[in-house]
Order: C-alpha cells, then structure tokens, then sequence
C-alpha cells in the first residue's frame, strides 16, 4: 500500500540516476503516492562506488566534525529503518598504528559525544536502537585484555564484542600499534542488498515507472513542465523518446555536474575516483569485525582496512596512492562546466572495466598494505574485479562527508551525499521544499510512511541481491547476511 495523495494534483517527478541517491528518492516518492519515472542508464539500480558500512558516527573520519558526525549518526539509523535487511550486524574496530602518528584516547572525548546523542535518540523512539545497546555502542580494549582474548577459541556465532575481538587478537600484530583499541557498532552496509531492496520494491510499485538501460540527452524548461529527450536501445535498435516532468531531480552522483550542465544550472563540485580490492584469506576460518588501522591519507602508511565478508572474503582498501587512491584522482569543475573531469585512464575504469594486471597489481598492494598490521593476511589471494566508482563532493572542502542536497531554479534539485546513508533525508527535504506530500505526513515514521519497504522478505533480499552480485561479476559472498 501507499499514502493517499490527490491524483488530479500530484505531479510527476523524474529521479535521473537508479545509484543509491536516485533509487532511495524514488522509493520514497512512490511510497508516498507521487508518480515517479527512475532514468537509470545501467540495466539494474545501484551499482556505483563501493558501499560497505554504515557511517553510524563517522568513527573513519577523524578530520571531520562532530556535527557531521552527529548527521552521520543520524542518517545511518533512518536508513537502516528504511532498508531493514542490508545491514551485516559486526563491530568496527578503530585501531591507531605507531606508523600513524596519532593518539587514540584523542578518539574519546567524540566517541562519548556520539553516544550521548544515540542515547537521546533511543530515549525518544524506541525504533532507533537499530546499533543495539546505546551503553555498548563503543568499548575500549586495552593490551592485557587482548592478551587474554588471544587464548580463546571464538565461538560459532559470536555476539558480544570480546566473541568479535578473539581473531584481532590472535593476528593482529600487537606489538605496533597504540592502547586502547575501540570497538564501535558501525555496522556493515551491503550495496547489494540496498539494490535488491530498492528493486523489490520499485519493480512492483504503482506509482513507479523503472526506465533502465535509458540514458538522459537533452531537457529543457518549456510550458511550466521539464522536456526530457531520452534514449534507449530497445530489440537493438536506439529509440529517442520525450517526456514531460513538473519536477527533476538529479541523482547521478559523479556525473551530476553533466546534468547541471544541460539544466543550465551551474554548481561547483569535485570528484574522487576510488577502489577498493575483493581478496579471499583461505587460510583463514574465523569471523572478523571490520578493522580499521588509521593513517595519513595519501602517504605509504595510510589507512588499512579490511571489511569482512561470508566464507572468508574480504574487502580492502588503502589509502595510499598505489592502493586505493589514484593521482589525479581527486578533480574540480571548471568555469565552463559543472561537471569534473576525471583523468582519461580513470575514466576508462568506469566505462570499460579494469586490466587483468593493474586489478592484480593493486590487489596484491592491498594484501601487502593489510599485512603490516595483520602478518598472516600476506596468505591472502585477489579475488575478482574491484569494487570501484568516482564520488561526488559538493563545494571545496575535500573533507565534506555529510551533504544532502541543492535546489536550483524551476523545480530543479541535485542530489549531493557522499555517503549512501544521506540519500533519505535528502529526499525528505526535497518533498518538503516542493511540497510534494501532506504536511500531515511529517508525523508519520519512516515504517508507516515505507510500508512496502520495511516489510520485504529477508531471504527474498538475499537471494535478490546474489543475483545481482553474480551478475555485476563479484562473489555472492558480498551480498550475504554476515553477522548476527
């Protein structure tokens, strides 16, 4: 079911871009009752940057402030209430390395901050404890209590944070790096299953016409409406269709600044291009938390970090410039256009896929990288095609991670998060700004106002979203439920 909205006045809105932006904004439109085109080029939805965790305090981060901390925090539980079965429920641990240079117990004084806020949130709505516990939203371990953890034989199903921590223990190199280490519940985020969330419902939804395999090639403002030129390949033949909208909301995240520039509404930007490695350890037979070794981006020590995965497979990144930063890879707009250029080799990546030697090369850098600080992860082997993908950041501040959205004019709006978990309360103020829905609405909750949504199938999602990985090229693993 959907709300109630008058059909003789409700517009019609075309979300351009299926990323997680543009899908999250159009499963909310068509909950809500308003008529939705999705204008995706790809032939299914969210297949952009890698996504693998909530930013539910942007612990990652130690650059940014605590107010986009706090936004972070915010946005991750709403999507985790909007999206319910794409969350791989594990700890993160936060780990400062002597190579890094940093303090850890500097990390506190937020972390408190950060729960103290969760801890309001849980006070005035249940629903929200979607972290667990807002008392055991972060904990320390120091060297003796690693010492012990190091004896222990992990559980099958580890559920408490010491469960979590016994391979750090075992593996870890614990001679190189600074006491405490923090254990913090930002959870894994699987892309996937966002996408195959995301499909289930639009697939079926009244109020939503899915356009894949169509790309946007002109639109002008004529009559009070936006003239959309649409092309798509259909039984092998290019078809040009036109369209008429009240309302356009762009959403193709890197490429947002090519759609400013048919709107002639200019906006700086930059963008990054980023990679992050598949590898499989087979030696390994434990279940990890996610780990982070901090460091300083773009130096040789920069930050390490594995994201764990069913049977074995992990996700890396490093922060160095061999790894998962790329020269040149961070870009501006100019005068004459809004959109960023990346490098043409790095936009080659995202059109044509990636050399069976520079996937290896990096790949291999990556293990490397990881096995400073984990020895034993030298064992590890590449494992397929890399998750990859260019972000937007809205303005000039490279270290902007919280951001929403921009209105232009004539019922013209971007899209801008850099984090996935943005994307709903970017469309919220979208609807509030055109006054898409009832005001009434405003006291509704995110599962009144989803309710296709929030009560998919847990198991329909999961094999959803393995046929997606499968199909995109990468192991099943990345879209099985990990964790608790």
């Amino acid at each position: 079911m959907t709300q109630d909205i008058d059909p003789v006045s409700n517009p019609k809105v075309a979300v351009i871009g299926g990323g997680v932006a543009g899908a999250t904004a159009a499963l909310h439109l068509a909950e809500l009752g308003v008529n939705v085109d999705l204008i995706e080029k790809k032939p299914s939805l969210v297949s952009g940057p890698p996504i693998c965790h909530l930013h539910a305090g942007g612990n990652l981060y130690r650059e940014i402030s605590v107010e986009q901390c706090v936004d972070l925090l915010k946005q991750s539980i709403d999507s985790v209430r909007l999206y319910p079965h794409t969350v791989n429920r594990r700890p993160t641990l936060i780990v400062v390395p002597f190579s890094d240079g940093g303090d850890p117990q500097q990390l506190l004084p937020r972390l408190e901050q950060i729960r103290a806020v969760y801890k309001q949130l849980v006070d005035e709505d249940p629903s929200n404890a979607v972290l667990g516990n807002p008392e055991d939203y972060f904990t320390l371990y120091y060297r003796e209590q690693l010492e012990q953890l190091k004896q222990l034989k992990q559980p099958e199903h580890p559920s408490s944070y010491d469960d979590w921590l016994i391979p750090f223990a075992q593996h870890a190199d614990l001679d190189n790096i600074k006491y405490p280490v923090v254990g913090v519940n930002e959870y894994g985020w699987s892309v996937f299953r966002i996408a195959a969330s995301a499909m289930l419902v639009l697939e079926q939804s009244a109020h939503c016409e899915l356009k894949t395999d169509t790309r946007l090639v002109d639109m002008h403002w004529h009559n009070q409406q936006w003239q959309l030129s649409l092309e798509s390949i259909r039984d092998g033949f290019k078809q040009i269709e036109q369209q008429s909208y009240d309302y356009v909301i762009n959403a193709c995240g890197f490429e947002t600044g090519e759609i400013d520039d048919l709107a002639q509404a200019p906006r700086q930007r930059m963008v990054e291009f980023k990679a992050a490695y598949v590898t499989k350890w087979q030696q390994n037979n434990q279940l990890w938390p996610e780990v982070i070794f901090h460091g300083p981006r773009g130096t040789e020590n920069g930050m390490a970090q594995l994201t764990p995965y069913a049977n074995s497979v992990f996700q890396l990144h490093g922060m160095t410039k061999e790894i998962t930063l790329f020269d040149d890879g961070l870009v501006s707009n100019c005068e004459r256009s809004s959109q960023p250029k990346l490098p043409l080799r790095l936009n080659n990546k995202i059109e044509q896929g990636w050399s069976e030697q520079t996937r290896v090369e990096r790949s291999i850098k990556a293990i490397q990288h990881m096995s400073r600080f984990v020895p034993s992860y030298a064992s590890a082997m590449e494992h397929g095609l890399p998750l990859f993908g260019a972000q937007q950041i809205p303005g000039d501040d490279e270290t902007l991670r919280a951001a929403d959205v921009s209105f232009s004019q004539k019922h013209y709006a971007r899209i801008e998060v850099v984090k996935g978990s943005s994307a709903l309360e970017a469309i919220r103020k979208i609807v509030a700004c055109w006054q898409l829905a009832p005001a009434s609405q405003t006291a509704l909750t995110i599962e009144e106002l989803h309710p296709n949504a929030t009560t998919l199938n847990a198991d329909a999602v999961e094999e959803k979203a393995k046929q997606l990985a499968i199909s995109r090229g990468y192991p099943q693993e990345l879209a099985e439920v990990y964790g608790q």
